[in-house]
């Protein structure tokens, strides 16, 4: 069994079986001509549940033909141009050669001597991305799995530096008291992480939106006045640079001017909106989130860097204190006089990968101008997909996009009822996904059901668009079709 280590015994094996899964994966995506086989879980389950684990193999090879069919025949590719459902980006190649290194070293990036040189790149690419938003010569930050644990640990530092309101004892001020601001169409993590900061039921207050989808500043005004006035603390304003749903983002100057007003901690959840970072025609549309205590970023949305790679970022360094714990086999606090860098001084994490080398290895590969080209391109291509749609009688589209993300929903000509188009429209999107010809998302806006195009592929097309527009119309006439049949 010790063959299978790898060490310096067994590099050559080593260099072999990679050599041979990444040629299995590459004639993989060279012969794959939709995003998913419309595999139903029913066919793929029995497949899975009769592997016997306690049975290996024994043999590379055969385990990689067991994996084409339990996995990479009905996987959903994101490279796909008409993957065009959530948010999941195709991923680079520097990103992916870097993920190779870091699984192969196996660095974690809790403490210097389990990382050395990782640490260093970790940190520079912190200060690189605090740079581009321009938090200032004090900030600083950690990566994280993903904007959910981002947005948590910004939260978490909210709570910490809360004051207490009027008339309370001095300290912090009592979880009861603490209200977070957020969009009606914000991110669910905001209410998650209330929950598992153990602030009360009500602690996140919903702000509503325009018909822009954007965070209404007099309503945020309104909700931040009467809550000092209840004699409640206003603990965050989370603001939103690309919401999920609509890729909105909220006006930033003007929640900065309210936060410094009321004292409130500014937290900008950019986890989709980040890659206007790079961006060189669109990074207008972020400013004033250089004015925020704290910033999520998810470079595996809009960096094309693969799962997971995410960092929160804080205007001020000594914030990040709040999620320090010395261990002595760990972190003695000695290292601190020492300057010994250990990274789980400020992560909610311990052993954690070192997911920053992929960014690190794309970015002295291409450099942030090629990244900020790619996003460019799609968020070029979701303009020109708002005017299609806005152009076809066949469909409503709720907002022009600011980020690269289209709501829209099949109106059919002779159907009015409005809960019948509904379910043609659930219909086309699970017919189109059976299909696996397209992947499209859905969503709900004003409690009707819509459909949802995130296009983050640069090898997306205006022709793909409408293909996949004319399948979803198609896919629900059928179903109108059948409807009236059964109808009658």
């Amino acid at each position: 069994m010790r063959s299978h280590l790898l060490n310096d015994l067994t590099a050559e094996h080593y260099r072999r079986r990679v050599t041979e899964g990444v040629e299995r994966v590459a004639a993989k995506l060279a012969a794959t001509d939709r995003p998913f086989t419309g595999v139903a879980v029913d066919d793929l389950a029995p497949r899975v549940d009769g592997i016997d684990l306690d049975r290996p193999l024994h043999d590379t090879s055969a385990v990689l033909d067991e994996l084409e069919d339990v996995y990479l025949r009905d996987a959903v590719y994101f490279h796909h141009p008409r993957y065009l459902a959530h948010l999941n980006c195709p991923v680079v190649i520097p990103a992916v050669l870097g993920e190779a290194v870091l699984s192969a070293v196996n660095s974690s990036l809790d403490t210097w001597d389990q990382s050395a040189g990782g640490t260093l790149i970790e940190r520079k690419l912190i200060d690189w991305t605090a740079a581009r938003i321009g938090l200032g010569e004090a900030a600083d930050g950690v990566f994280t799995s993903g904007g959910t644990q981002s947005n948590l640990q910004a939260l978490l530092l909210a709570r910490e530096e809360a004051k207490p309101g009027p008339g309370a004892r001095e300290g912090s001020a009592r979880l009861a008291d603490l209200r977070v601001f957020a969009s009606e169409v914000g991110h669910f993590s905001v209410q998650k992480s209330a929950k598992l900061l153990g602030l009360g039921p009500d602690a996140v207050v919903s702000v509503p939106v325009g018909q822009d989808k954007r965070m209404g500043t007099v309503a945020l005004a309104r909700e931040l006045e009467r809550c000092k006035r209840d004699g409640l603390v206003p603990m965050a304003v989370v603001a939103t640079a690309g919401t999920t749903d609509f890729g909105s983002i909220d006006p930033l100057p003007e929640i900065a001017e309210l936060c410094e007003q009321y004292g409130v901690w500014m937290h900008v959840d950019a986890a989709y909106g980040c890659g206007l970072l790079t961006s060189l025609k669109h990074r207008d549309r972020i400013a004033g989130i250089e004015r925020a205590d704290s910033v999520t970023v998810d470079y595996h949305k809009s960096f094309f860097q693969p799962v997971s790679s995410s960092a929160v970022l804080v205007r001020d360094a000594a914030t990040l204190r709040h999620a320090t714990y010395h261990a002595e086999y760990l972190n003695p606090r000695r290292m601190v006089q020492e300057r010994i860098p250990n990274q789980v001084d400020k992560s909610l994490q311990t052993t954690r990968r070192f997911d920053a080398l992929k960014l690190w290895m794309t970015l002295r590969t291409m450099g942030a101008d090629g990244i900020g080209e790619l996003f460019d391109e799609v968020c070029d291509l979701a303009a020109e997909g708002w005017r299609l749609l806005a152009a076809d009688p066949r469909y409503d589209v709720v907002v022009e996009p600011s980020l690269s993300t289209l709501v829209f929903r099949y109106i059919p000509s002779a159907v009015t009822d409005p809960a019948e188009i509904d379910r043609a429209n659930l219909y086309a999107r699970k017919a189109l996904f059976a299909s696996g010809d397209a992947v499209v998302a859905g969503t709900k806006v004003g409690g009707r059901h819509y459909l949802k195009f995130t296009l983050l592929n640069p090898e997306t097309t205006t022709a793909d668009i409408t293909a996949v527009l004319d399948l979803i119309a198609g896919h629900a006439e059928q179903y109108l079709g059948e409807s009236l049949d059964r109808a009658s």
